[in-house]
């Protein structure tokens, strides 16, 4: 009884695991949005090089991100506290990655004004 208990609980996976497909999943993600629009807009050595910083950025604080997670579950939260995090942590992630590759619209248009 108790080793299938054991075997059931190790079978789901962990939110540290879980947040971690997230962060792969909105990294490309990011990554794809940032280089359409760049591409889109005619983007310059600059720009491609600003990319290259921001998935720095990006990496940066995803493995900071991970690294709460892992310290999370360590800790002695329930598991609805637990999902709670989560869930506005994944919610947060996407919409960060989805907004930040976005702000390469008005970045892209104020570096074509300035320097055509």
């Amino acid at each position: 009884m108790a080793t299938a208990l054991g075997s059931r609980a190790t079978s789901r996976k962990s939110f540290a695991k879980r947040i971690s497909t997230h962060l792969a999943f909105a990294l490309v993600a990011f990554c794809l949005l940032q280089i359409g629009i760049v591409a889109k807009m005619g983007g310059s050595l600059v720009l491609h090089l600003g990319i290259i910083v921001a998935i720095g950025g990006y990496a940066l604080a995803a493995r900071a991100l991970e690294h709460r997670w892992q310290m999370l579950e360590q800790g002695g939260l329930s598991q609805g506290g637990l999902a709670l995090r989560f869930r506005r942590d994944v919610a947060q992630l996407w919409t960060a990655s989805i907004v930040g590759a976005l702000l390469w619209i008005p970045v892209a248009i104020i570096y074509r004004f300035l320097f055509g």
